[in-house]
């Protein structure tokens, strides 16, 4: 699924600007002074629970299964950005039960 954006969340019925996971990403390679490709890559959402519906059409948003301390690694086999965000998602109850809200998300470049 795309990284939400601002128009999203305007979808989602928040006035005014709201942080999104598109925007982090851009803006964190334009740090780097890396041009974003057009249109934006979409995102890989690692620990989201999105599950596509019976019907192969739809998409449902869960809460997350993943809990707090679990960590995935990645291993870059050829010289690559990547963009990380945490979710700044706080309108749908993806971030656990009851609604939780958006944490920190940490990570750690290994040599």
């Amino acid at each position: 699924m795309a990284a939400c954006d601002r128009y999203r969340y305007g979808l989602l019925g928040c006035e005014g600007y709201h942080r999104n996971c598109q925007d982090n990403m851009i803006e964190g390679l334009q740090e780097l002074g890396v041009t974003p490709p057009a249109p934006n890559a979409n995102s890989f959402n690692v620990f989201m629970n999105i599950p596509v519906g019976e019907d192969r059409n739809s998409l449902d948003f869960e809460p997350t299964v993943s809990q707090p301390g679990q960590y995935i690694t990645f291993r870059a086999e050829m010289d690559c950005y990547v963009a990380f965000s945490a979710c700044p998602q706080d309108i749908l109850p993806i971030h656990g039960v009851g609604g939780a809200p958006p944490v920190d998300a940490h990570f750690q470049v290994l040599d």
